[in-house]
């Protein structure tokens, strides 16, 4: 096993006490794990896990799964990814702390809000569920995946329901992706596709002998442009949909008609519709063109009315609101358990070149679901 660049101390701050969960937040970003790079990572989050009593610890990859096995009648399970997005350059690690003008203290770095301040949580969790031995009054398992920020193919996540599908069974799911402290309910469905118009190549001095297939992606970006988004409402929440272009390609050289342009669009769509859903009504708004669907994923719903979940929001003490990007509680979905977004971070920060997180977030997430987990517990 690669030695860890830096050591994650679980040690608490003070006798019965949590661990400094700002200073675990700053420790596990300065090791960097861009996706695909994870491994040191992993390799220090499964030593200070094996380090806790009481924890089942399994590795598959570059994923780590600790769960306790007292037998409760409830099993919740936190999850969160340990990779991030590339760094810049020059690199934005090590994190440094200080003072924002309008968010007062702040971590920033890459990792800081997406999303390794939930997974400094999940860590302090750890320690504490293991302090409370016998005492704890649920199950928990706490979940630490690779390879989510690329494709869907490589996600750690999926990896573990197809080879350890019995490690992600529980009765309800928290991922600690970024939300700002408030819960988010379910998320929305994600869809890709290819428009593409043909046309005939010539060389651009005697352009009429052609015809030009960018001039004919003009009605895609038109129907783009004069597309209104829906609103749907979901169980009480409304989420936001977006259907959008994100890249344009066409032409071979400066002094050629190009004979094909294909428009590459995104549509995000509410948790009302599943894939199948999706791809009808692009094909809808596109009709008359070319269009190949080249990835998607169904949304899931929120699920708030869930007994569990329904406990959890009380807790938090928060109005929910819907998640509209695409996160994992989606594969939850799928498996038949609900889930919910609640994690420190806003999502405005994630992937920004001065990506940050409050730090009171983190302790509050910390300290709202610690509360709730080992509610009791003396």
């Amino acid at each position: 096993m690669t030695a860890p660049t830096l050591a994650l101390d679980l040690s608490p701050a003070s006798p019965g006490a949590a661990p400094d969960v700002v200073e675990l937040t700053r420790r596990v970003c300065d090791i960097p794990s861009v996706s695909g790079d994870e491994t040191a990572l992993a390799d220090a989050v499964e030593a200070a896990l094996g380090a806790l009593p009481g924890l089942e610890v399994t590795r598959d990859g570059d994923a780590v799964v600790a769960r306790t096995t007292l037998g409760r009648a409830e099993r919740v399970l936190l999850a969160g990814h340990l990779d991030t997005v590339p760094l810049t350059d020059p690199p934005n690690l090590p994190v440094r702390r200080e003072v924002h003008p309008t968010e007062g203290d702040v971590l920033v770095g890459r990792g800081t809000c997406d999303m390794k301040g939930g997974v400094a949580v999940q860590l302090a969790l750890a320690r504490l569920v293991a302090d409370a031995g016998p005492g704890a009054p649920r199950d928990v398992t706490f979940v630490f995946y690779d390879h989510e920020e690329v494709e869907a193919a490589k996600n750690g996540l999926a990896r573990l329901a197809r080879n350890h599908p019995h490690l992600l069974a529980a009765d309800f799911a928290i991922l600690l992706e970024p939300s700002s402290a408030v819960v988010e309910g379910g998320c929305n469905g994600t869809l890709r596709a290819e428009v593409t118009t043909n046309g005939r190549a010539a060389h651009s001095a005697r352009a009429w002998r052609g015809s030009n297939a960018i001039h004919a992606a003009a009605p895609v970006l038109a129907r783009l442009a004069d597309y209104v988004p829906r609103e749907v409402e979901v169980e009480g929440l409304v989420f936001r949909e977006g259907l959008n272009a994100v890249g344009i390609t066409g032409g071979i050289a400066g002094n050629v008609v190009p004979d094909r342009c294909v428009v590459t669009v995104n549509y995000r769509f509410a948790p009302a519709i599943d894939a199948a859903g999706a791809e009808a009504h692009v094909r809808e708004v596109f009709a008359g063109f070319d269009v190949r669907v080249t990835d998607a994923a169904d949304g899931a719903k929120p699920g708030l009315h869930l007994p569990a979940a329904a406990d959890f929001v009380r807790r938090t003490g928060t109005t929910p609101l819907p998640k509209y990007g695409w996160t994992d509680v989606a594969r939850f979905s799928a498996l038949g358990v609900p889930a919910v977004n609640y994690g420190p971070g806003d999502n405005a920060t994630a992937h920004a070149d001065d990506e940050r997180c409050r730090t009171a977030e983190v302790e509050q997430c910390l300290e709202v679901l610690s509360g709730w987990l080992l509610e009791g517990v003396q």
